[in-house]
Protein backbone atom coordinates (compact mmCIF):
# COMPACT_ATOMS: atom_id res chain seq x y z
CA UNK A 1 0.00 0.00 0.00
CA UNK A 2 1.52 3.43 -0.82
CA UNK A 3 0.13 6.84 0.03
CA UNK A 4 1.66 10.36 -1.30
CA UNK A 5 1.62 13.40 -2.26
CA UNK A 6 3.91 16.25 -3.89
CA UNK A 7 5.15 19.77 -4.02
CA UNK A 8 7.42 21.09 -6.88
CA UNK A 9 9.94 23.57 -6.13
CA UNK A 10 12.44 24.91 -8.61
CA UNK A 11 15.56 26.12 -7.66
CA UNK A 12 18.66 27.99 -9.42
CA UNK A 13 21.62 27.24 -7.29
CA UNK A 14 25.00 28.61 -8.78
CA UNK A 15 28.45 26.78 -7.96
CA UNK A 16 31.47 29.05 -8.19
CA UNK A 17 34.23 26.71 -8.97
CA UNK A 18 37.91 25.93 -10.12
CA UNK A 19 39.11 23.21 -12.18
CA UNK A 20 38.82 20.00 -10.63
CA UNK A 21 36.98 21.00 -7.61
CA UNK A 22 33.41 21.55 -8.70
CA UNK A 23 30.44 19.84 -7.00
CA UNK A 24 26.83 19.86 -7.59
CA UNK A 25 24.68 19.48 -4.26
CA UNK A 26 21.69 17.87 -4.62
CA UNK A 27 19.25 18.40 -1.91
CA UNK A 28 17.40 15.88 -0.12
CA UNK A 29 16.13 16.82 3.55
CA UNK A 30 13.76 15.00 5.89
CA UNK A 31 12.10 16.44 9.23
CA UNK A 32 9.91 13.07 9.77
CA UNK A 33 10.60 10.11 12.02
CA UNK A 34 14.06 8.64 11.17
CA UNK A 35 13.34 4.66 11.64
CA UNK A 36 15.74 2.33 13.60
CA UNK A 37 18.43 0.57 10.86
CA UNK A 38 18.00 3.37 8.18
CA UNK A 39 19.45 2.99 5.07
CA UNK A 40 19.45 6.27 2.29
CA UNK A 41 19.88 5.32 -1.53
CA UNK A 42 20.67 7.88 -3.75
CA UNK A 43 19.18 5.85 -7.25
CA UNK A 44 18.93 6.92 -11.36
CA UNK A 45 16.67 4.39 -12.39
CA UNK A 46 18.40 4.57 -16.16
CA UNK A 47 21.08 3.13 -15.22
CA UNK A 48 22.21 -0.59 -14.06
CA UNK A 49 23.49 -0.96 -11.37
CA UNK A 50 20.69 1.93 -10.30
CA UNK A 51 22.98 2.99 -7.31
CA UNK A 52 24.84 5.98 -6.45
CA UNK A 53 24.94 6.26 -3.26
CA UNK A 54 24.12 4.13 0.08
CA UNK A 55 24.00 5.21 3.62
CA UNK A 56 23.96 2.79 6.13
CA UNK A 57 23.53 2.90 10.15
CA UNK A 58 27.49 2.15 10.06
CA UNK A 59 28.49 4.19 7.35
CA UNK A 60 28.24 4.31 2.97
CA UNK A 61 27.87 1.09 1.67
CA UNK A 62 29.07 1.49 -2.29
CA UNK A 63 29.31 -2.23 -3.17
CA UNK A 64 26.71 -1.61 -5.27
CA UNK A 65 27.23 1.53 -6.53
CA UNK A 66 27.73 2.57 -10.08
CA UNK A 67 31.25 2.79 -11.38
CA UNK A 68 30.48 5.87 -13.01
CA UNK A 69 29.79 7.57 -9.26
CA UNK A 70 33.09 5.61 -7.57
CA UNK A 71 35.06 8.27 -5.40
CA UNK A 72 32.96 11.01 -6.62
CA UNK A 73 29.67 11.29 -4.18
CA UNK A 74 29.14 11.62 -0.36
CA UNK A 75 26.65 12.26 1.92
CA UNK A 76 27.04 14.27 5.55
CA UNK A 77 28.68 11.95 8.07
CA UNK A 78 25.99 13.10 10.43
CA UNK A 79 22.86 12.49 8.01
CA UNK A 80 21.31 9.91 9.44
CA UNK A 81 21.35 12.56 12.58
CA UNK A 82 20.22 15.70 11.31
CA UNK A 83 17.97 14.08 8.36
CA UNK A 84 19.84 16.19 5.29
CA UNK A 85 20.65 13.54 3.39
CA UNK A 86 21.71 16.08 0.45
CA UNK A 87 24.06 14.24 -1.89
CA UNK A 88 27.39 15.67 -2.95
CA UNK A 89 28.66 15.18 -6.46
CA UNK A 90 32.04 15.90 -7.26
CA UNK A 91 33.32 16.81 -10.63
CA UNK A 92 30.39 16.61 -12.20
CA UNK A 93 29.82 15.73 -15.83
CA UNK A 94 27.59 16.00 -19.07
CA UNK A 95 26.36 12.19 -18.74
CA UNK A 96 25.19 13.26 -15.10
CA UNK A 97 22.64 14.93 -16.22
CA UNK A 98 19.80 12.90 -15.49
CA UNK A 99 17.01 12.46 -12.79
CA UNK A 100 18.00 11.25 -9.01
CA UNK A 101 15.90 9.87 -6.23
CA UNK A 102 16.75 9.72 -3.03
CA UNK A 103 15.14 7.31 -0.64
CA UNK A 104 14.88 5.97 2.85
CA UNK A 105 14.39 2.23 4.02
CA UNK A 106 13.96 0.27 7.09
CA UNK A 107 13.82 -3.22 5.91
CA UNK A 108 10.10 -3.27 5.90
CA UNK A 109 8.98 -0.32 3.98
CA UNK A 110 10.22 2.53 1.34
CA UNK A 111 9.85 5.81 1.99
CA UNK A 112 10.48 8.12 -1.49
CA UNK A 113 11.77 11.33 -0.41
CA UNK A 114 12.72 13.27 -3.35
CA UNK A 115 13.28 13.40 -7.04
CA UNK A 116 15.71 15.65 -8.14
CA UNK A 117 16.24 16.59 -12.03
CA UNK A 118 20.06 17.70 -12.41
CA UNK A 119 20.61 20.34 -15.94
CA UNK A 120 23.91 21.57 -16.61
CA UNK A 121 22.58 25.26 -17.92
CA UNK A 122 26.36 26.86 -18.45
CA UNK A 123 29.49 27.67 -17.31
CA UNK A 124 31.01 31.28 -17.46
CA UNK A 125 34.80 32.57 -17.13
CA UNK A 126 34.48 35.15 -14.38
CA UNK A 127 38.07 36.58 -12.67
CA UNK A 128 38.91 36.10 -9.22
CA UNK A 129 38.76 38.99 -7.67
CA UNK A 130 41.87 39.00 -5.22
CA UNK A 131 43.98 36.84 -7.89
CA UNK A 132 42.44 38.09 -11.27
CA UNK A 133 43.12 33.95 -11.87
CA UNK A 134 40.05 33.16 -14.11
CA UNK A 135 38.01 31.33 -12.46
CA UNK A 136 34.95 28.90 -14.06
CA UNK A 137 31.34 29.86 -12.85
CA UNK A 138 29.49 26.89 -13.78
CA UNK A 139 25.23 27.37 -13.25
CA UNK A 140 22.96 24.34 -12.11
CA UNK A 141 19.42 24.03 -12.20
CA UNK A 142 17.69 21.94 -9.66
CA UNK A 143 13.82 20.95 -10.25
CA UNK A 144 12.94 19.39 -7.11
CA UNK A 145 10.18 17.18 -6.40
CA UNK A 146 9.72 16.87 -2.99
CA UNK A 147 7.32 13.47 -2.53
CA UNK A 148 6.04 12.19 0.87
CA UNK A 149 5.68 8.38 -0.53
CA UNK A 150 5.62 5.61 2.00
CA UNK A 151 4.89 2.02 0.15
CA UNK A 152 5.23 -0.86 3.50
CA UNK A 153 5.25 -4.03 2.66
CA UNK A 154 2.26 -6.48 3.87
CA UNK A 155 4.36 -9.45 4.89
Amino acid sequence: MCLHSRQKQIFLLTYLSRPFTKVALLPCRFSGFIPDQPTVMWTRSDLDPKTVHMRLEGGDDLTGQNQHYSGRTSIMVDALNTGDFSLTLRKPQRTNVCNYTCTMSDGTGERRLTDVQLQVKGQQQTPDENTGEKISLYIYVFKLCTINFLCKSDG
